[in-house]
């Protein structure tokens, strides 16, 4: 990502500061996930060299305040690292940056910040690099790490199956969904009677397939569809809701309870946290040795207490995981929702795609 050696010892927080550098072309389609094709049949982590490196950086604290831990470099993990990354002592990183509290934007507009962000720093730190953040949308982001655009993915990706065909997913959290509708609102009782109502989604997440197939459910047991709009922007989704312009929005858990907490009480949550899952870091294929440096260093911070001090730090430890693995086996339920579509049937990746493109627009939770 940047040019640079490996420190034997950085600061976390002081690696948060680094600026979002904005994406110059977007790497696929909207909503479908982004193509392949045409992209190198071979490329080396490294070599995209196109991000422009921030100067120094002071130390920082997040949004929440407070000191975040001092990582130490382990020699055992950066001789795992690959040579181009080693050269450039830079992980070239997209990310969608409109997922609050996971990945979003400071106040300044520019600066990335999230507990996704200060874990993935902290990651970087133990193989002695730095990191740089590019702006993409979300679902160009997996083809773009296939073809080295970037060097690595952090940005709230649900692993499943499919994903782990397309590339190599290092675990590091665990996430379900939830509802949120505005205070006091009479407009829908709960998520089992969405049928007929508006409900918000973010474009390309598991979320929007969990709403389609409740709909259809709706749909076929001969009542109204729902309705359910589409934002680009997780921002907008909770506005919308806000507003009063749609009755509901889904979500993953923690999302939600940030948008609850950041709100100030204009919304509450619907319904129980259901179909939780594992989130990943994302590697592309054939970097399977880097992919296990990654992990060795999420369980690195486990063991020693950085991992659980982030989460406490933005309040999201209930979605702490005890050992991260790569490419997990995971199994994504199949099952339809009921005619009443409950939160105990209704399957966390209801649309399974079936190409490393449409695998990159299905997670976000």
């Amino acid at each position: 990502m940047r040019p640079g050696t490996s420190r034997a010892r950085s600061s976390v927080a002081a690696l948060t500061a680094v600026l979002l550098i904005p994406s110059l072309a977007a790497c696929g389609s909207k909503g479908g996930g982004g193509s392949t094709a045409g992209a190198p049949a071979s490329c080396s982590l490294g070599s995209g060299g196109t991000a422009t490196v921030s100067p120094s950086v002071e130390p920082t604290t997040t949004a929440l305040g407070g000191p975040l831990p001092t990582v130490t470099a382990d020699p055992k993990l950066t001789a795992m690292v690959p040579a181009g990354l080693s050269r450039s002592g830079v992980m070239t990183v997209g990310t969608d940056s409109t997922y609050a509290p996971d990945e979003f934007l400071a106040a300044d507009g520019h600066t990335v910040q999230g507990f996704d962000i200060d874990l993935l720093n902290g990651v970087a730190a133990k193989l002695g690099l730095k990191t740089s953040y590019q702006s993409a949308t979300f679902d160009s982001i997996i083809p773009a790490v296939e073809s080295c655009k970037y060097d690595f993915s952090v940005s709230s990706f649900t692993i499943n199956a499919d994903r782990e065909k397309a590339v190599n997913m290092i675990s590091y959290f665990s996430s379900g969904m939830q509802w949120a509708r505005k205070t006091g609102s009479t407009a829908i009782a709960s998520i089992d009677e969405a049928c007929g109502k508006r409900v918000a989604a973010q474009t390309g997440t598991t979320e929007a397939d969990d709403l389609a197939a409740r709909s259809k459910t709706c749909t076929g047991a001969k009542k109204s569809a729902i309705t359910v709009d589409l934002y680009q922007n997780q921002s907008d989704a909770t506005a919308a809701v806000v507003s009063g312009k749609d009755d509901a929005m889904s979500a993953d858990s923690q999302v939600t309870a940030y948008a609850v907490q950041q709100t100030g009480g204009k919304l509450a949550t619907l319904g129980p946290i259901y179909a939780s899952a594992p989130y990943g870091f994302v590697v592309k294929k054939g970097e399977e040795t880097f992919a296990a440096a990654v992990s060795d260093a999420v369980n690195a911070m486990i063991a020693d207490g950085t991992y659980k001090a982030i989460l406490d730090h933005w309040g999201v430890s209930s979605g702490g995981i005890a050992k991260s693995e790569v490419n997990p086996d995971v199994t994504v339920a199949s099952s339809t929702p009921s005619a009443t579509p409950s939160s105990s049937a209704s399957p966390s990746g209801s649309a399974s795609p079936t190409s490393s493109a449409s695998a990159s627009a299905s997670a976000h939770s």
